[in-house]
């Protein structure tokens, strides 16, 4: 029987490193996803498939796509694909130290790293600017409803689609506002979490209320933050049944549907964009039966 990937649904961890590949030698590949099989739980180690992998071993996952280049409201959302995704999750930054050289030195003749990003817990669950992260993420029953394939055959079942941005923050604009404007910016009160009424509709909250969409666009956001070399953001990862929530999403953020560009980007950025398949789990081991191994 094909299940989830645990990691998926698992409340986020104190610490986490995402580790994203490109292909250096497509010759070795299929003998490194049969060891990637191995190395991967699904638990503590959740992995994603990107377009140029599971193209370079001449298959397709239906629904997955590049991620989209977004531009609009004089922003532009860039795309820069990778090969394979790994989400490190622990609460020791020196087990995950360990971890992520084995990862990589098993994986090596066949990719090699592109970007690795330490991720931790702030506060309980909140961005580096103060306010909450994920509030509206579903629960239970409906988390999993939300993120993870079911319907779709026996390849699929059990699997899901991920979305992962790193966004560098701007602390100099977000500290010249005042916290009125901050919030007014997100569209809650960052010192209770309280939704604004009185939101203006370029609020994020109001750019990616789920429930407005039609269909619904509903997402299980399992975003962390980062500080790195000078530079600091929220590492933003979704998860989902099927990538459309969250393309449409990002295309309203960007104004895409009404030409109103969300507030957010007053003083944050992504500077990465890449979708993943996140491949199910049989008897302990990533089930790669999809892409012929």
């Amino acid at each position: 029987m094909m299940i989830m990937q645990p990691g998926i649904l698992a409340p986020l961890p104190k610490v986490a490193r995402y580790i994203e590949f490109t292909i250096q030698n497509i010759a070795a590949l299929s003998r490194v996803m049969k060891t990637l099989q191995t190395l991967i739980d699904g638990e503590r180690t959740v992995a994603g498939l990107g377009v140029p992998l599971i193209r370079a071993l001449g298959k397709d996952i239906p629904g997955l796509k590049v991620f989209p280049t977004q531009v609009g409201g004089g922003v532009t959302v860039p795309s820069t694909p990778g090969a394979l995704w790994c989400w490190l999750r622990g609460e020791d930054r020196g087990t995950l130290f360990h971890e992520e050289r084995h990862l990589i030195e098993r994986v090596r003749p066949a990719l090699m790293v592109h970007q690795a990003v330490e991720g931790f817990l702030h506060a309980g669950g909140r961005d580096l600017t103060g306010y909450e992260d994920g509030t509206e993420n579903p629960k239970g029953k409906l988390a999993e409803k939300v993120a993870i394939v079911r319907g779709q055959g026996a390849m699929l079942d059990g699997s899901s689609y991920v979305a992962v941005q790193r966004w560098v923050h701007d602390w100099k604009r977000f500290d010249e506002m005042t916290e009125q404007q901050q919030d007014i910016m997100i569209g809650r009160r960052r010192r209770n979490n309280k939704e604004l009424s009185t939101a203006p509709t370029s609020a994020h909250v109001k750019r990616t209320a789920q429930e407005s969409f039609q269909p619904a666009a509903f997402l299980l956001r399992r975003s962390m933050p980062w500080v790195e070399r000078g530079e600091s953001g929220l590492y933003f990862v979704a998860f989902g049944a099927s990538p459309d929530p969250f393309e449409t999403q990002l295309k309203r953020m960007v104004g895409g549907d009404d030409g109103i560009t969300d507030a957010l980007f007053k003083f944050t950025r992504p500077v990465t964009g890449s979708s993943y398949w996140c491949p199910p789990m049989t008897n302990g081991r990533l089930n790669l039966s999809a892409i012929g191994v």
